[in-house]
């Protein structure tokens, strides 16, 4: 009797108990840029914390933040050195030009990578995993790894979905309404504007076979071993944007928006008591500068640097300005320069007015959860894409630097901190957050679902495995075609016959 009650107590216990499987998951990150990790980063802590144990290659070390995580270090010095602001002019030829800078980037990165000890030792060992997470960005020369391993792979991209990668998974793909990742059009797109991001559309594409594709692929067999993975392979693809920001466009259910993955459960932390003292003492509120990781402040020009310390100093506002070394020649009193600063946390204070930016995705999104107006000047890569969804959205103004003159700055920010952008950032802000579950939630379950159904194969679109000619519909098109022409050909012959006959009558009865 006793041992039945037992025994029911004990089952009832199990029964309450959440059952919950372990993966062994590998994360790949070949490009050193270390905003593209921090984009994920939260990701594989979550992932930890369900108990899944995490083996990360990347450039990043993790410093033991994560849970069951295990690093192999990449040694490579490719982008460590500084990019001056006058590397990009800003022009045209900059924006045709943009693929061959992540080409450039993939070629000094990828054979560095492979070679280095980590990657090697890593190699050696006896691993198995159950599902794989690699970056797609400008290379495949570490997908080998994939096919060492035979896990299902999902993709990560911390950017706007690049040209190639639509394909990938039978996305729509359309150049007459969905704007290149460098040129940044708005939409709707005049007729050049489509004539143009048509033709950069077919162009980076093949760049990218020709360019990084091959490139990668020798390397990969070089020092792998394998051939890399085929990416038309993979199971989902996780895209660092959301509709409400950069536009709506059709998707397939193996690829899933996590914009705002890295901000969406991350809690708002106490600033530096300077930085927090000089935020409060400003009655009118905080201006925050700053151009990134790899710009560096101090490489601003000159004359651009002067006309917008004298816009600062006939401001109310006082300003916060990341610059990494130790002097800035003309400083405003109402300027105070920081080497450091959490940025987030910075944005997210509610005295903070505007945030002048480069335009990474990384720094607007963090303005767009926080509800900060941002004054972009875009460089490079997707940031003129960011600046125009942000005035798209009337939550940004678009500055161009290297023209930007006193009276052009002091209109941009004048524009930028106006009540009605103030509005419509709070507005696109609350859009933002608006979801039924948060980014970090949807992007864990869909990496335990791909593991747990062993590839998730049921999300596959047909357009996958479709050649070029069905799926554009040329050979229906081709033989409606023929239909037509040969219905066209028959009417021709009956109306010929026809008037033949009555002609003939005719000419009979005329005789």
């Amino acid at each position: 009797m006793h041992l039945n009650v037992y025994y029911s107590l004990l089952l009832f216990t199990l029964g309450l108990v959440e059952t919950c499987e372990s993966y062994n998951i590998l994360v790949i990150f070949g490009h050193p840029g270390k905003s593209h990790y921090d984009v994920f980063k939260p990701l594989f802590q979550e992932l930890g914390e369900r108990g899944h144990h995490i083996t990360i290659i990347s450039h990043v070390a993790t410093k033991g933040d994560i849970k069951n995580g295990k690093d192999v270090l990449l040694s490579n010095k490719a982008l460590q050195h500084v990019l001056d602001i006058k590397d990009f002019p800003g022009n045209r030829l900059q924006k045709y030009a943009e693929a061959h800078l992540i080409a450039y980037f993939a070629k000094h990165t990828c054979e560095p990578s492979l070679q280095s000890q980590s990657f090697q030792n890593f190699l050696r060992e006896d691993n198995q995993f159950d599902v794989i997470l690699v970056e797609f960005f400008n290379s495949n020369c570490l997908y080998g790894l994939i096919n060492k391993f035979r896990a299902p792979f999902i993709g990560l991209s911390s950017c706007s979905m690049m040209q190639w990668h639509a394909q990938w998974f039978g996305a729509p793909d359309n150049p007459s309404y969905i704007p290149s990742l460098y040129m940044a059009h708005a939409v709707p797109m005049t007729f050049l504007q489509r004539v143009e991001n048509t033709l950069v559309y077919l162009a980076h594409k093949a760049w990218y076979k020709i360019f990084m594709e091959k490139p990668g692929t020798n390397l990969s067999k070089q020092y792998t071993g394998y051939e890399p993975a085929d990416p038309y392979n993979a199971s989902l693809y996780l895209l660092n944007t959301h509709h409400t920001l950069h536009g709506v466009r059709p998707l397939p259910p193996s690829i899933v928006e996590v914009g705002g993955i890295h901000v969406s459960s991350r809690k708002i932390n106490r600033l530096p008591a300077e930085i927090e003292e000089w935020i409060n003492r400003s009655e009118a509120g905080l201006i925050y500068f700053s151009l990134g990781s790899l710009l560096k402040g101090y490489t601003f020009p000159s004359e651009q640097l002067e006309a917008f310390n004298k816009v600062f100093s006939e401001l109310p506002h006082r300003v916060l300005w990341k610059w990494e070394n130790e002097t800035m020649t003309g400083k405003a009193q109402n300027v105070m320069t920081s080497k450091w600063t959490p940025q987030f946390d910075v944005l997210c204070h509610p005295n903070t007015k505007l945030f002048i930016s480069h335009g990474g995705l990384l720094g607007t999104t963090e303005a767009v959860h926080c509800g900060v107006p941002v004054l972009v000047m875009p460089q490079f890569g997707d940031q003129p894409l960011n600046a125009e969804a942000m005035k798209a959205q009337g939550a940004g103004v678009l500055l161009r630097l290297q023209d930007a003159t006193y009276q052009s700055i002091r209109e941009a920010v004048k524009q930028a901190l106006s009540p009605e952008t103030a509005r419509n950032a709070k507005e696109l802000s609350a859009r933002f957050r608006d979801r039924l579950v948060p980014p970090l939630d949807t992007a864990a379950f869909w990496v335990e679902h791909v593991a747990r159904h062993r590839g998730a194969r049921h999300m596959r679109s047909a357009a996958v495995d479709m050649p070029l000619y069905q799926y554009l519909l040329l050979d229906v098109i081709g033989f409606l075609g023929a239909l037509l022409l040969l219905y066209t050909y028959l009417v021709y012959l009956i109306l010929r016959y026809g008037c033949r006959r009555l002609f003939s009558k005719k000419k009979e009865k005329t005789n």
